[in-house]
C-alpha cells in the first residue's frame, strides 16, 4: 500500500520546482493531484508529464474566486480533499528597504501571504468533509531568519509561519493538521533567476554553496519528501510546527561565533 492512496492533493505553484517535484512524488503515492498555477506557466505541461491521476488548473492565486474554483475542481474531479499543499511563491528583487518598490512588495505579500491565507481558508470546509486532513504550507529559511535586501520576501516567509500556528489551533478539533516545510536554498527555476539577476550567475551559486554546511543546494524532491512526510498519516501528531530542510543552514546562522 502506498502513502496517500485514495487522497486527494490540491498543490500551487505546481507547474515547476518544488511543487512540481511534490506532484510527481504524491501521485507515485497514490493520490489523485490537481496542480495550480498561473496561466502562461506550463501547469498543464507539468500535469501531461507526470501523467496518471493529475490534472492542471490554471488560476490566479490571489483572486478569492479563482482560488475556491479550483477547490471545487478537484472535488467534482476527484471526490473531496485531504492534502493541501500551499506552495506558490515569488522572490521579488533584491533591493535595499528604503528603495524597495512598493509595487513590488505588494505583489509579494499578495502571492506569498495573500494566496496563502485564501487557500487555507477554503480548504477548510472540504477537508472538515473528509473528517480531516493536512494543510502544508511553504515558508523557508528566511521565514526563519533574515537576508538583507529581501524585505518583502524575508517578511511574507515570516507571516505564513504565524498564520500556520494560528490555523494549527484552530483547525486541530477538527483533525485537519497544518504545518510549515522550511527549504534551503533548493535548485528550482526560482534559484535560477535569483542567480541571473546577479549578473554573475555562476560566481553567485559558488558562494551560495560555500555558505552551506552540505555544499550542495537541495533537490526539489528532496523537499518534497518532507512535504509527503507531512500530507501522510505518518505525521498525523504534528501540527503547528516548521520543518527545515536546510542542508544545515540555519544551524550555521545561529551559531554563536567562537
Amino acid at each position: 500500500m502506498s502513502r496517500l492512496d485514495g487522497k486527494v492533493a490540491v498543490i500551487t505553484g505546481g507547474a515547476a520546482g518544488i511543487g512540481r517535484a511534490a506532484g510527481a512524488l504524491f501521485a507515485r503515492e497514490g493520490a489523485s493531484v490537481l496542480l495550480i498555477d498561473r496561466p502562461g506557466s506550463g501547469v498543464e505541461h507539468a500535469a501531461r508529464e507526470i501523467g496518471g491521476a493529475v490534472a492542471a488548473f490554471a488560476a490566479d492565486v490571489t483572486d478569492a474566486s479563482q482560488v475556491d474554483a479550483y477547490m471545487r475542481d478537484a472535488q467534482d474531479r476527484f471526490g473531496g480533499l485531504d492534502i493541501a499543499l500551499l506552495n506558490a511563491g515569488i522572490e521579488g528583487v533584491y533591493a535595499p528597504l528604503e528603495d524597495y518598490p512598493p509595487e513590488v512588495f505588494a505583489q509579494v505579500m499578495a502571492v506569498n501571504v495573500g494566496a496563502v491565507w485564501l487557500g487555507l481558508r477554503a480548504a477548510i470546509g472540504p477537508l472538515r468533509r473528509r473528517g480531516g486532513g493536512s494543510i502544508v504550507i511553504t515558508s523557508s529559511i528566511q521565514g526563519a531568519s533574515a537576508l538583507p535586501c529581501t524585505s518583502a520576501y524575508t517578511t511574507s516567509k515570516h507571516a505564513v509561519i504565524g498564520m500556520m500556528k494560528g490555523a494549527a489551533l484552530e483547525l486541530a478539533k477538527d483533525n485537519i493538521r497544518v504545518n510549515c516545510v522550511i527549504p534551503g536554498m533548493t535548485d528550482t527555476p526560482m534559484m535560477g533567476r535569483i542567480h541571473q539577476a546577479s549578473g554573475a550567475p555562476d560566481e553567485m551559486a559558488a558562494a551560495v554553496r560555500a555558505t552551506i554546511p552540505m555544499r550542495r543546494y537541495a533537490r526539489a524532491e528532496e523537499i518534497a519528501r518532507l512535504m509527503l512526510f507531512l500530507a501522510s498519516e505518518e505525521s498525523s501528531y504534528c501540527t503547528g510546527s516548521t520543518y527545515a530542510a536546510d542542508g544545515g543552514i540555519l544551524a550555521s546562522w545561529t551559531s554563536t561565533p567562537d
